[in-house]
C-alpha cells in the first residue's frame, strides 16, 4: 500500500509554475529521495503535504484518504531552516513541542529523555538552545521532529551541521524509524546520502517531474553496458572492434584498470573471453551509474 500519493499537483505563483502537473507514489514503510536542483519544486511540494499551502489543483491521499488537517498528527517535518526558541531550554523545548503534538506532559517527558540520552546529549537537558552547537541543535531539532512518532516523516536536508560521526548516528536512527513502520521523504542535495539510505527516489527539474520509481530499478535502465576491469597487462587494442575501451590507467607497474564498452548484441561472456586471451583478468564488474550521474545526466547544469 502506498502511504502518500500525490495527483497531477500544480502550483502557480503568480507568473511563475512551482510545480506542473506532478504525480509522486510514495510506498508505506520505505525512504523516498525527493530529488532536484535549486528551485526545482521540492519545497513547494513538501509544504503542500504539510498543508502549510495549498495547491491549485489536483490532490494528496495519505493512507488512501485525501489530506485534511487530522492528518498533521501523524506527520513529523524537519524544514531545512530550522526553528528552536534559542532561550529556552533543551528539556523545556522538547516537552513544549511534543505536546503541541498532542502528547501528555508525562509522555512528552519520558520520551525527550529516552531521546536525549539515546543521542548522547542528555546533560544538556538544562541548558539554553543558544549554548548549543550547531550539530547538537539539529539533534534536538530531529527530535522534536520523531517525538510523536509520526507515521509520515519529513526531512529536508536532515544532515547539514553533522560531522561524519553523528551523521551515521542520524542515519541509524532513520532505518530503525523505518523498520518500525514509518515511511520517510528525504530531501536532499548530497546524492552519497541517497544511495545510502533511500529504496525510491523522485526527480523534480523545473517544476516537472522527470524520474520516479525504485533506485535499484532507475540505475539499472541507465546502464550503458560498460564494465571496469582490472587486468595484468595493457590491452594495447587487441580487442576486437565490438568491445571499444573508454578509458585505460595504469595503476603500478603492468596493472591497469580499464573501462570497457560493449557495442551491440555481444554478451558480457564475449567479453570477458576476449579479454582472458589477450590480458590477465583480476576484476571484472559491470559499470552501474550512481545516482549523482544520473541526476546530473538528467538536469545538466541547472542547479
Amino acid at each position: 500500500m502506498e502511504a502518500l500519493i500525490a495527483k497531477n499537483i500544480t502550483k502557480r505563483y503568480s507568473n511563475h509554475t512551482a510545480l506542473d502537473n506532478v504525480s509522486l507514489s510514495i510506498p508505506s514503510q520505505s525512504i523516498f529521495g525527493l530529488l532536484g536542483p535549486n528551485g526545482a519544486g521540492k519545497t513547494t511540494m513538501i509544504r503542500i503535504i504539510n498543508q502549510i499551502i495549498d495547491a491549485d489543483e489536483g490532490e494528496v491521499l495519505i493512507n488512501g484518504k485525501k489530506l485534511s488537517p487530522e492528518h498533521i498528527s501523524i506527520i513529523g517535518y524537519l524544514p531545512e531552516e530550522r526553528g528552536l526558541y534559542k532561550k529556552m531550554k533543551v528539556g523545556e523545548q522538547l516537552v513544549y513541542l511534543g505536546q503541541l503534538r498532542n502528547l501528555t506532559r508525562k509522555e512528552a517527558i519520558l520520551r525527550s529523555k529516552a531521546w536525549t540520552k539515546k543521542l548522547g546529549i542528555y546533560e544538556w537537558w538544562d541548558k539554553k538552545v543558544e549554548d548549543l552547537s550547531k550539530g547538537m541543535a539539529q539533534k534536538i531539532q530531529f527530535i522534536s521532529t520523531v517525538l510523536h512518532e509520526p507515521k509520515l516523516i519529513i526531512l529536508d536536508e536532515p544532515f547539514s551541521g553533522f560531522d561524519p560521526v553523528n551523521a551515521n548516528l542520524i542515519k541509524e536512527e532513520i532505518f530503525e524509524l523505518r523498520d518500525k513502520g514509518s515511511t520517510i521523504i528525504f530531501s536532499t542535495h548530497r546524492m552519497e546520502s541517497v544511495e545510502e539510505l533511500c529504496d525510491h527516489i523522485a526527480l523534480i527539474n523545473n517544476s516537472k517531474l522527470i524520474l520516479e520509481g525504485s533506485k535499484k530499478d532507475i540505475k539499472h535502465s541507465y546502464k550503458s553496458n560498460t564494465y571496469i576491469v582490472e587486468h595484468q597487462g595493457a590491452l594495447n587494442g587487441s580487442l576486437p572492434d565490438s568491445f571499444k575501451v573508454l578509458d585505460n590507467n595504469l595503476l603500478h607497474e603492468n596493472f591497469y584498470k580499464s573501462i570497457v564498452k560493449i557495442a551491440g548484441e555481444t554478451s558480457p561472456n564475449e567479453l570477458l573471453k576476449s579479454l582472458v586471451a589477450v590480458t590477465e583478468v583480476h576484476s571484472f564488474v559491470e559499470k552501474i551509474p550512481s545516482i549523482s550521474e544520473i541526476f546530473i545526466s538528467k538536469v545538466g547544469g541547472n542547479k
